[in-house]
C-alpha cells in the first residue's frame, strides 16, 4: 500500500483540464466531423460507390453525408475525384435529432445535443447503465475509458453503474440483436423514470456495418426513444464526452481546428 501511495505521489496530477482548458490532442489519423465543399459532376457517384456502409446520398450537385451510418473510413474522401469531402480534426460529433447528423454543404459546425430532460434532473449527477446490445466491444471499450484517472468522468457527476435501478439512463452500443433485443427492453424498463437513453457508435445509431441484416434491429431508436446520438466506429472517448457534457447543458468550448 505505501508503494502504491508513493506512485500516485510521484505521478502527480494526470486528469486533463479539459473543458476548462485545451482538449487532449488528437492522433492525426483521427477522422472527425466532415465538411462538405462545392458542387459535384452530374452523374459523379465515385463517393457512394465506394462507401461500405451506403451512408451518402449525391442529390443532384449536392452531396449529404449520414454521420449515423458513416463508419469515418474516409474511402469516399479518397475516391472524390472533386476534393469535396474533408474529415476534418473537429470531434464534436454528437446531436439530439437523428436527421442532425446528416452532414451537407449547409450543415453547422455543431449539432445541438441539449435534453431538457437530463439538464433538469441530471445536471450535477448522471448515472449510465452501459448495455452492449450486440456490440464488438470498440464503443464500450472507448466508453470505459472515460472513467481512468486521465478523463475522470466522474468530475462532472457522470458515472456508470452495475443495476438499471441505480441507474438514470442507458448508454446503448450494438446494432440491437435479435438476441439482445428482449434483455435491451427489459433493462429500459427497470430504469426508474425520468429516464434518458443513449446511441454510442455506428451500429447503436443505425445499425453500423450490420443495418438491414435479418438478426439485427438497426440500432437502438427501433426500440426505445433516443435522447442522444454519437456517432463513430468506434467514437473517440472525447466525442463521447462532449456529447455527454452537452447533453447535460454543461458548458464546452466550441472546437475550431484548422482544416
Amino acid at each position: 500500500m505505501l508503494n502504491v501511495l508513493k506512485t500516485r505521489w510521484r505521478q502527480k496530477h494526470r486528469t486533463m483540464a479539459y473543458p476548462g482548458g485545451p482538449a487532449p490532442a488528437l492522433s492525426d489519423r483521427f477522422a472527425g466531423r466532415p465538411v462538405i465543399r462545392g458542387e459535384c459532376p452530374r452523374g459523379c457517384h465515385a463517393c457512394r460507390d465506394e462507401c461500405p456502409v451506403d451512408a451518402l446520398h449525391p442529390d443532384a450537385d449536392l452531396i449529404h453525408l449520414d454521420m449515423g451510418r458513416c463508419l469515418f473510413c474516409r474511402a469516399c474522401a479518397d475516391a472524390c475525384p472533386q476534393g469535396n469531402i474533408v474529415f476534418t480534426h473537429r470531434h464534436q460529433l454528437a446531436a439530439a435529432r437523428r436527421e442532425d447528423l446528416v452532414a451537407s454543404a449547409a450543415s453547422p459546425e455543431r449539432t445541438e445535443a441539449l435534453s431538457m430532460i437530463a439538464h433538469k434532473f441530471f445536471r450535477r449527477s448522471l448515472k449510465l447503465r452501459q448495455v452492449s446490445a450486440g456490440g464488438c466491444n470498440a464503443c464500450e471499450a472507448d466508453a470505459n475509458v472515460l472513467g481512468t484517472p486521465a478523463w475522470d468522468m466522474g468530475r462532472f457527476g457522470i458515472q456508470f453503474v452495475a443495476s438499471p435501478r441505480h441507474a438514470d439512463g442507458l448508454l446503448i452500443t450494438g446494432p440491437v440483436t435479435e438476441n439482445m433485443r428482449l434483455a435491451l427492453e427489459k433493462t429500459y424498463a427497470a430504469v426508474p423514470e425520468p429516464r434518458i437513453v443513449i446511441a454510442c457508435g455506428a451500429c447503436a445509431v443505425n445499425g453500423g456495418p450490420f443495418v438491414d441484416h435479418p438478426e439485427v434491429h438497426n440500432g437502438a431508436d427501433s426500440q426505445l426513444p433516443v435522447d442522444l446520438y454519437i456517432p463513430g466506429c468506434p467514437p473517440h472517448p472525447l466525442t463521447i464526452l462532449d456529447g455527454l457534457l452537452r447533453l447535460l447543458g454543461r458548458p464546452v468550448p466550441t472546437q475550431r481546428p484548422p482544416g
